[in-house]
C-alpha cells in the first residue's frame, strides 16, 4: 500500500512539473491567443511586431529586380478604331491601377525610367478619352513609372502648343523626380506597343511614321506629334521656344535645337513607329501663323534666351483627377 501511494505521489509531483513547464512556454501564445480571439500558433509562425512587418516588406522591395529592358507582355501590331467612345469613368474602371492625378508604378519589378507625359490642350475632351482609352494599358505593359499632364491653356486666345510643352516640364519637375518626358499631341495613337514611351541617349522620335503622312516621314527634319526627351537633354536645348503662336513650325523648331547643340534623332524602325491621328477639324484660335516663319528664321540666333529659362506664365487651376493631372495655366497672348 505504502509503495501505490508513493508512485501515485511521485507521478503527481511530475505531472505538476511537466505543467509549470508548459504554462511558462506558453505564456505569449496564450496572452496572443486571448488578444486575437484565435487557436495558438507554433513558436516558429508567430506574429511579430509591427516594425517587424515593415522591416519584411521593405527587404521584399529592395529585392525587387529591375524590369526588363523588353517588357515581356508587349503584343505588337494593335488596331485602332476610333468609333466608340468610353466615359472616363469607364476608363478608370478597366484601368484599376492608375492612382489620383493619373500615376502608376509597377509592383513586380523597380521600373527603368520615372517618366512625365505632358499633353499640350484645349477643348479636346473627346480626343483625350481615346487617348487615355488606349494608351493607359499600352504604358503599363511597357513597365515604366508615370504621371499624366495634361496642361490647358486658359482663355480664347491663339494657341500656342510649344510655351505649353514647356509649362508641362516645368510642373513636372515640381513632383516625384522625373527623369524622363514624353511630350504628346492628344490626338495622336501608337499602333505597335513596341514603340516604347521612354527615353534614350539621344531625343527621340516616336510618332515617325504617321497614318496622315501613309506612314512615312515627311521629311527628314519633321519631329512632330510625339517626341521625348531626358532631363538633361531638355535642359541642354533650352526646351522648347514660346514664341510660336498658332499652327506650324515650332517642331522644326525643336529639331534645329537638337542638332546645333550637337545631338541626333533616334527613330524606332517604321514599322514599330507607326501611329494613328484622329482626324478632326483645325481647331479655332490654331490657325496658320506666317510670322511663325520669322521667328523660325531668326531661332540660331535666339534658341539660347527663348525657351525654357525666359518661361513666364501663371497656374489657374491644378486638378488631381484619377486618370490624370489637369493644371489650366494663363501664357499671356502674342505680340500684337
Amino acid at each position: 500500500m505504502k509503495r501505490k501511494v508513493f508512485a501515485a505521489l511521485a507521478l503527481s509531483h511530475s505531472l505538476l512539473s511537466c505543467l509549470l513547464l508548459y504554462n511558462s512556454n506558453a505564456g505569449p501564445r496564450l496572452r496572443h491567443w486571448r488578444q486575437t480571439g484565435g487557436t495558438p500558433r507554433p513558436p516558429d509562425s508567430l506574429p511579430t511586431a509591427s516594425n517587424a512587418t515593415v522591416v519584411i516588406e521593405t527587404s521584399k522591395a529592395d529585392q525587387l529586380a529591375k524590369c526588363p529592358v523588353d517588357p515581356p507582355e508587349l503584343v505588337g501590331p494593335l488596331r485602332i478604331t476610333f468609333d466608340q467612345e468610353q466615359s472616363l469613368e469607364e476608363i478608370g474602371e478597366l484601368n484599376p491601377y492608375v492612382t489620383l492625378g493619373g500615376r502608376y508604378k509597377p509592383k513586380d519589378c523597380e521600373p527603368l525610367q520615372r517618366i512625365a507625359i505632358i499633353i499640350p490642350f484645349r477643348n479636346r475632351d473627346h480626343h483625350l478619352r481615346h487617348w487615355l482609352y488606349y494608351l493607359l494599358p499600352i504604358l503599363r505593359r511597357q513597365q515604366g513609372e508615370y504621371g499624366i499632364f495634361i496642361i490647358e491653356q486658359a482663355g480664347d486666345n491663339t494657341f500656342n502648343r510649344a510655351k505649353l510643352l514647356n509649362v508641362g516640364f516645368a510642373e513636372a519637375l515640381k513632383e516625384n523626380g522625373y527623369d524622363c518626358f514624353i511630350f504628346s499631341d492628344v490626338d495622336i495613337i501608337p499602333e505597335n506597343d513596341k514603340n516604347l514611351y521612354r527615353c534614350g541617349s539621344n531625343p527621340r522620335h516616336l510618332a515617325c511614321a504617321m497614318d496622315k503622312f501613309k506612314y512615312r516621314l515627311p521629311y527628314k527634319g519633321y519631329f512632330g506629334g510625339v517626341v521625348a526627351f531626358s532631363k538633361d537633354q531638355y535642359l541642354k536645348i533650352n526646351g522648347f521656344s514660346n514664341n510660336y503662336w498658332g499652327w506650324g513650325t515650332e517642331d522644326d523648331d525643336t529639331y534645329m535645337r537638337v542638332t546645333l547643340n550637337g545631338m541626333i534623332v533616334d527613330r524606332p524602325d517604321n514599322k514599330i513607329g507607326r501611329t494613328k491621328m484622329i482626324r478632326h477639324e483645325r481647331d479655332k484660335g490654331n490657325e496658320v501663323n506666317e510670322k511663325n516663319y520669322v521667328v523660325y528664321n531668326r531661332m540660331k540666333f535666339t534658341r539660347h534666351r527663348d525657351g525654357y529659362k525666359s518661361l513666364q506664365y501663371s497656374v489657374i487651376k491644378l486638378e488631381k483627377r484619377p486618370l490624370f493631372t489637369k493644371i489650366t495655366v494663363d501664357i499671356g497672348k502674342p505680340p500684337s
